[in-house]
């Protein structure tokens, strides 16, 4: 078994995605960071697309998922992402999503808020 992963930062989405009336009804933007683990040696070696995870792929998997949902929590838009991930290519063992919300809605000085969670392919 590898640790290699395949690792998408900085995937930026509009996303309905909070508690708060307004959050409901008007996209704001979240960054993403997903890290897909599968072996990827055999890509390595072969320098073929066809032998790895397509990360053009996944990103347009990702923003679909997350632009044409609705979520209150970013714990479930993350679970969505992760989903979405795993089912992408039959070759990704685990995958870790980190979700940043870029203008959250608090009084204080905040740069981002998030959540970062890890699911393995059943």
């Amino acid at each position: 078994m590898t640790e290699d992963c395949l690792r998408i930062a900085g995937l930026r989405v509009m996303a309905l995605c909070g508690v708060l009336p307004e959050e409901r009804v008007r996209a704001q933007p979240f960054e993403l960071d997903v890290d897909i683990g599968a072996d990827l040696a055999l890509a390595g070696r072969s320098d073929d697309l066809g032998d790895t995870i397509d990360y053009g792929e996944v990103c347009a998997a990702v923003c679909a998922a997350a632009e044409g949902g609705q979520f209150t929590l970013m714990e479930a838009l993350a679970q969505r992402v992760a989903e979405v991930c795993l089912h992408a290519d039959e070759r990704a063992r685990w995958v870790v999503v980190e979700v940043r919300k870029l203008r959250p809605p608090v009084p204080q000085h905040l740069s981002t808020s998030g959540v970062r969670i890890t699911r393995h392919r059943q």
